[in-house]
């Protein structure tokens, strides 16, 4: 069954003390807050919009006030037009994507494009289905430490959240959130938020243009995002601070999200960008 998000006026205020939503600009965060929806003219002012490749700028349009039935990502890349519906929280975060990562967003979109033109609309590529994954529950980590690498790849998650604040605090790691249905899902705060992350093994930190700059060159060079087996999961409510019961005893073996690794199952190397 697919995830309802609640009504607006029926959310706590509190919800968004929730970590995941730092991760968007203050500009977004009020709006989320707000108790009123953004108009699409409002959303679209709030954004400087880069140019595609066609020469359109990028911009938000009613979905459901569309002339035509064109394929949501051909429209992308033929006009600059992204279809959004209004009142809907799960296309608000898309469009505060957009608005952060554009340049990520558009090589998404120009890599689904090219495998419609290639295998056309009924049919999808495994390419296709990892960028999909991506653009829907990604994140991005930056990962500098061997022994957090190997706790991740064997699914040691008590190994891996227990020592994560202090890889913080040694700044090893950084975590971009870009899937705007986890965003979706933080509304309800007993869903365990899981993402599928590409991980930067780099020794100094990045800035988000930087991040932003390596993994938007790979997806668009074809590097990056082949496959879905490429995404590992990383189950976000391990984070200390993330969910209310992160100090229980049983925790990472109570709650669901932390599965055992799957036999068989090999994960490709990090990203290197320098």
């Amino acid at each position: 069954m697919r995830y309802l998000a609640p009504e607006r006026d029926l959310i706590d205020a509190q919800v968004f003390t929730h970590p995941v939503f730092a991760h968007l600009r203050d500009d977004q965060y009020g709006l989320c807050r707000s108790k009123d929806w953004p108009e699409l003219a409002a959303l679209n002012a709030l954004w400087q919009a880069p140019i595609n490749a066609g020469g359109h700028h990028f911009h938000f349009v009613d979905q459901d006030a569309l002339p035509d039935d064109m394929h949501y990502e051909q429209r992308i890349t033929h006009t600059g037009a992204i279809a959004t519906r209004t009142r809907n929280w799960h296309d608000l975060f898309n469009a505060f994507i957009w608005m952060r990562y554009p340049a990520i967003k558009q090589a998404l979109s120009a890599r689904q494009v090219a495998d419609i033109a290639r295998v056309g609309p009924k049919q999808r590529t495994r390419g296709q289905c990892a960028l999909t994954q991506f653009d829907e529950a990604g994140a991005v980590l930056r990962l500098h430490d061997a022994a957090l690498l190997s706790a991740w790849d064997a699914h040691d998650w008590p190994y891996l959240f227990r020592n994560w604040a202090d890889a913080e605090q040694r700044g090893v790691v950084q975590l971009w959130l870009f899937g705007h249905s986890l965003f979706e899902h933080a509304l309800t705060p007993a869903i365990a938020l899981v993402a599928k992350a590409l991980v930067i093994d780099v020794s100094d930190t990045l800035e988000d243009e930087d991040m932003a700059f390596h993994i938007a060159e790979g997806i668009a060079a074809g590097a990056l995002l082949n496959d879905p087996q490429e995404l590992r999961p990383i189950p976000l409510t391990g984070i200390p601070g993330w969910h209310p019961e992160h100090g229980a005893e049983d925790f990472f073996t109570r709650v669901p999200c932390f599965r055992p690794k799957r036999a068989g199952r090999q994960y490709p190397e990090p990203v290197h960008t320098q």
